[in-house]
Parts: C-alpha cells; sequence; structure tokens
C-alpha cells in the first residue's frame, strides 16, 4: 500500500467567510464530517461516529491570497468529494476536492453552486479499468479557469498519468499545499507551519 491523503481548497480570500460555511455545514449536515446529528441517536458503536454536543469538530485550516485550505480526520477519497460539493453550494465559491489513494489515483474535482464543473483522474490505464473510473464531467476549460492556470500548462498537465508528477505540477502551478493530510501535521514541520488547528 502506498500514500493516501485527502485535502480540500476553497478559492477564496476571505478566511471567516469560508469558516462560517463550515460551520453552516456543520449544522446542516454533520454526518457528512462524521459527527452525529444528537446524542439520542449515538449507539454501541460511538467510536465510530462522535456528537456535535460531545465534541467539537477539529479541522486543519491553511490560506493564501487566493485559497482558503482544509484538512479533516473524515476526508479521504470518496467523501471529500461529497463534502465537497455540499460546501460549495453553502459558500458559492468554488472548491477543489482532492483525493490520492495508495500511490495508484489522482482525483481533483472542482464544485461550485453544489455542482461538479471539473473533473480529472490522474493514473494509469491499468488503474482506470481496475477500479471501472471515469471523471464524472471532464471540462478542462472549467478547470483551467478555476484553478487560474494558462492553456499550455492545463494542455502538460492533461497528458500526466502518473499521479505522484501531477500533484507535483499542480502544487507548482496554483502554489497550494496538496500533498498534505491532517495525520502528517504533528509529523511534517512545513505543515505543522503551514496549518492552524481551528475547533468549531
Amino acid at each position: 500500500m502506498g500514500r493516501s491523503f485527502a485535502n480540500l481548497h476553497i478559492k477564496s480570500n476571505s478566511l471567516e467567510k469560508s469558516i462560517e460555511g463550515l460551520r453552516e455545514l456543520i449544522e446542516r449536515d454533520p454526518e457528512l464530517l462524521g459527527l452525529s446529528a444528537n446524542q439520542d441517536q449515538m449507539d454501541s458503536d460511538v467510536t465510530q461516529s462522535r456528537s456535535v454536543h460531545e465534541s467539537e469538530l477539529v479541522l486543519y485550516i491553511s490560506s493564501n491570497e487566493k485559497w482558503i485550505s482544509v484538512l479533516h480526520d473524515y476526508f479521504v477519497w470518496g467523501t471529500v468529494k461529497r463534502i465537497g460539493k455540499s460546501l460549495s453550494l453553502l459558500i458559492g465559491e468554488p472548491v477543489i476536492t482532492v483525493g490520492f489513494m495508495h500511490d495508484e489515483l489522482f482525483e481533483l474535482s472542482i464544485f461550485k453552486d453544489g455542482e461538479i464543473q471539473a473533473e480529472r483522474i490522474f493514473c494509469e490505464d491499468w488503474t482506470r479499468s481496475e477500479y471501472g473510473l471515469q471523471e464524472e464531467l471532464l471540462h478542462d476549460d472549467n478547470m483551467r479557469e478555476a484553478l487560474d492556470i494558462r492553456q499550455e500548462d492545463m494542455d502538460e498537465l492533461a497528458t500526466i498519468t502518473s499521479p505522484a508528477q501531477a500533484v507535483d505540477k499542480l502544487s507548482e502551478l496554483v502554489s497550494l499545499p496538496l500533498w498534505s493530510d491532517w495525520e502528517w501535521i504533528p509529523h511534517e514541520e512545513e505543515l505543522n507551519i503551514q496549518f492552524a488547528k481551528y475547533e468549531l
């Protein structure tokens, strides 16, 4: 098994607006983030979910002039897309989700107003066949616009099949901490400096 991680990025320069959107998401759909709606719904399987009333949601957030990056322990390949879709509806800003699984695939999805705008899966053909992978909406113009990159950079990115190379190239193009996961923060000094802990 190789590396796996997932993260979410909001195209915004307003940290406050992004945090308010995350709070609203917690209020509206706590289960989406692995929380129970209330204490009464908890049963003997307490270890797999937390109550909103019992503990706060811990997120790690980093921001720059264009992006708000978010890490959370419930973000994994698959769940992070559902969270990004719902969050984009609440905040009205583009949300990018990243899912990287076992060094075999890198899925990049872009949402706005609760709808997928573009998606690209970077992997070898055998991985695509084995997992039955297909992009929900392959629309490179939307992706290029949301990422704010040049056409020639998008063209080059689209030719990459290596998940790790695609993450490296995209990280370089958009100056985002794509190689990041909440579990890595205590062990990687750069991430520890870059991300602040928020309890919502």
